[in-house]
């Protein structure tokens, strides 16, 4: 069986809009979850997982490599965008990879208005990029627990001190 992981990788939500129309017309239940995912880890599909399971479509709002260098710092993303989306779209589970280049996703939230907005719970649900938006209309968010001790700062720091 081929799979073609490029057709669930969208470069904006102008691209994604068919796709997002026809999921809607079907009563999709949608969840919407973002993030750099720079090199992707266990705490990483484990979200992802409990994301996916919250609803019938999972949307992976990813941050173009200029919106990680200005959440992360100059030296990031170590991975390119082209290569996180073509990860992440790689797992069943995600069913979408919309591309965005603002600092936060509210603007790409607000097009999509998902059923549900999932995010860590190292954030208070205020602190969450397009939380007003979804509740707002009639959606939910929530927050996971993360996978202690595993974040990508941890990782490079790691492999820079193995030198």
């Amino acid at each position: 069986m081929k799979v073609d992981i490029n057709s669930k990788i969208f470069s904006d939500f102008k691209s994604f809009e068919n796709t997002l129309k026809i999921w809607k017309e079907n009563n999709e239940t949608i969840v919407f979850t973002n993030g750099c995912f720079d090199i992707v880890h266990h705490g990483h599909v484990d979200s992802l997982v409990n994301s996916a399971e919250m609803g019938t479509k999972l949307i992976v709002g990813l941050n173009s490599d200029k919106s990680v260098e200005i959440l992360k710092g100059r030296n990031r993303p170590i991975l390119t965008v082209e290569s996180r989306a073509i990860v992440l779209a790689a797992f069943s589970f995600v069913d979408a990879v919309i591309i965005f280049t603002e600092e936060t996703p509210a603007e790409l939230i607000a097009q999509i208005l998902p059923d549900i907005l999932v995010k860590g719970n190292q954030y208070q649900i205020h602190e969450i990029a397009g939380h007003e938006t979804v509740l707002a209309s009639g959606g939910k968010v929530l927050t996971l627990d993360l996978v202690p001790g595993i974040s990508t700062s941890d990782i490079i720091e790691k492999i820079k001190t193995l030198g």
